[in-house]
């Protein structure tokens, strides 16, 4: 069966996971909304970017595998122990990325699942009280099954797609744009951002090292910083990814989380920020 699954053509694995296992919503804002994402969490997209938003007062959110921890990887340094004191002072956002950084397609969706487990329970014990609100998935777009054993997990789950959130949505499969993609080209990042402020979407950036010598899997801190303040000038409110489900469904800490699923989930027309504001109307 594993073989099947790695077997078919990237565009029907590219079909399925985009089809099934949905968890449709529909978003309707009066206010853009940006996230910053990382993957892996290499050290120098803490030290850099992370610098660079918060001195701007904002915040992001690092995709950790804590089995990575400490190790060399081909995004760069991986995180440090003390890197995640150093995240959470800053009020930055952690999710997950599994333990094992597995390939979300080539993982068989049970052995994905132990991975987020392990994930979960290695996080506990290294920052009790911590917890992973959200997922990304590592390397690759995720089989049909997979998203829905993630949502068991996680109220929301990002890939990629080079594109921004907007009318109905998959929160098992949110759509992000790789900055690293495009690093050499800053007017399609700019379009993306305008074209996110015409729908009033929710973009999802993503990316992995920011470094002055970045891999290919990311970018310079000049680039970032330039993504960053365009952002910001577009007006669009910009928020971590969990806190930003939160806002735009208007979901409050108070409300459990099987509730707040059962609400999303019950209807299509969801409470809109107020114009200006960040919290929900």
């Amino acid at each position: 069966m594993q073989t099947l699954w790695r077997n078919l053509p990237v565009p029907a694995q590219r079909r399925m996971a985009r089809w099934f296992g949905r968890r449709p919503c529909r978003i309707q804002l009066e206010t853009p909304v940006t996230s910053f994402t990382f993957d892996d969490f290499p050290r120098s997209s803490l030290l850099n970017a992370g610098a660079i938003l918060h001195e701007r007062g904002l915040a992001g959110t690092y995709y950790a595998s804590l089995g990575l921890m400490g190790t060399k990887a081909p995004t760069g340094e991986i995180f440090t122990r003390e890197d995640l004191d150093e995240l959470i002072r800053h009020k930055h956002e952690l999710g997950c990325h599994t333990f094992d950084h597995y390939d979300s397609w080539d993982t068989a969706p049970s052995e994905f699942e132990a991975s987020i487990l392990r994930n979960q329970r290695a996080i506990s014990e290294r920052l009790p009280g911590t917890k992973f609100r959200c997922l990304s998935y590592p390397i690759s777009w995720p089989r049909p099954e997979t998203k829905r054993r993630v949502a068991t997990h996680y109220e929301c789950a990002r890939g990629g797609g080079q594109t921004f959130n907007a009318g109905t949505v998959d929160l098992n499969y949110l759509k992000a744009f790789f900055i690293e993609q495009s690093r050499d080209n800053f007017d399609a990042i700019k379009q993306t951002i305008d074209g996110n402020v015409r729908v009033k979407g929710w973009l999802i950036f993503a990316t992995h090292d920011v470094c002055d010598q970045p891999t290919r899997f990311g970018c310079s801190p000049g680039f970032f910083e330039k993504v960053v303040d365009y952002a910001m000038q577009s007006k669009a409110t910009i928020l971590p990814v969990f806190r930003a489900r939160q806002v735009i469904f208007g979901i409050t800490d108070e409300k459990s989380s099987m509730q707040a699923a059962f609400d999303v989930e019950s209807r299509l027309d969801i409470p809109r920020f107020a114009k200006g504001g960040s919290g929900a109307s």
